[in-house]
C-alpha cells in the first residue's frame, strides 16, 4: 500500500501497548486520519513530542488496512506547550479539537483544517480571550459544515429581521410569530457580538462587555449542543468569557 505525506493537526491520542500510541489527526488533504505511532512513548522516540494534541506536523504515513502507520513527523506548529500551560487556553483548545473530531470524517476538508490551525495558533499566542477564540471557532466551523445559525432573518419562516428572540432548537433567531412561548429575548448588542464572532470582527469582539460576552457564550453553547445532538464534553470545563476589562 502507498506511502503518503500531509500536513496534520493532532486531535487526540490513545495509548496502545507499552510504547505505541494511536493518533487521530485532521489532515489538510486527506481529512481525518487515524494512525499508529510506534514507540512514541519511549523517551528515545524521535518524534513523540510532535504528535501530542494541538501540535501541527508534516507527517509521512504508510496506508494500512485499518490504521495507517506514522513513519516521520516534522513540527510545523508547536502550540501544545503554550496552550497546556494555561488552564483557559487548554480547555478551549480541548473543546476545539473535540468539535473538529465530531465534524470531520475521512474526506478532505481543507477549510476546516486551516480554521483549526489558525484558532490554535491564535490561542497559543494569547491574541484574544480564550473563550472568545473558542466561540468564534465553534460558530465558524459549524458554518463551514453547513450549520450556520440564523442571526438576521427568522430561522423558521425566513421573515426579514432584525429579530430579538433566539432559540437554538429552531436554528437561531426567530420572529414573533414563530417563537414558542417562553423563547428568550436577546439584546441587539449580544446578537451583534454573535455576528462578529462568526465573521471574525475581532475589534468588536474584544471590546464586548463581560455581560454580553457571557450571554453570547451561553447561546453558542446551546447552539452547539443542539446541532451536535449532544454537548461537547470539554465545553463544560471552559471558563465563561470575561469580555473587555
Amino acid at each position: 500500500m502507498p506511502t503518503y505525506r500531509d500536513e496534520a493537526v493532532v486531535l487526540r491520542t490513545h495509548k496502545l501497548g507499552e510504547a505505541d500510541r494511536i493518533v487521530t489527526m485532521l489532515s489538510r488533504r486527506h481529512g481525518k486520519v487515524r494512525a499508529v505511532a510506534k514507540g512514541v512513548r519511549r523517551t528515545s522516540s524521535r518524534f513523540g513530542s510532535r504528535l501530542e494534541p494541538f501540535m501541527v506536523a508534516d507527517v509521512q504515513l504508510y496506508a494500512g488496512r485499518s490504521l495507517d502507520i506514522v513513519q516521520q513527523a516534522e513540527s510545523l506548529g508547536a502550540y501544545g506547550a503554550d496552550i497546556a500551560a494555561d488552564y483557559d487556553r487548554y480547555t478551549a483548545a480541548s473543546a476545539m479539537v473535540e468539535s473538529a473530531d465530531r465534524l470531520t470524517h475521512h474526506e478532505p476538508v481543507p477549510n476546516q483544517y486551516y480554521l483549526l490551525v489558525g484558532a490554535l495558533r491564535s490561542l497559543s499566542r494569547g491574541e484574544h480571550a480564550p473563550r472568545h477564540t473558542l466561540d468564534s471557532y465553534l460558530l465558524r466551523s459549524l458554518s463551514l459544515a453547513g450549520w450556520a445559525p440564523a442571526l438576521d432573518d427568522c430561522a423558521r419562516c425566513g421573515a426579514a429581521g432584525p429579530h430579538d428572540q433566539f432559540l437554538a432548537q429552531l436554528g437561531g433567531v426567530v420572529c414573533t410569530a414563530c417563537a414558542p412561548p417562553g423563547t428568550p429575548h436577546v439584546s441587539a448588542t449580544v446578537l451583534g457580538l454573535l455576528r462578529a464572532l462568526l465573521g471574525g470582527d475581532w475589534e468588536t469582539v474584544d471590546a464586548a462587555s463581560a455581560r454580553d460576552a457571557s450571554q453570547a457564550s451561553g447561546l453558542v453553547s446551546a447552539y452547539v449542543q443542539w446541532t451536535m445532538e449532544r454537548g461537547l464534553r470539554a465545553l463544560s470545563h471552559t471558563s465563561p468569557s470575561q469580555g473587555a476589562r
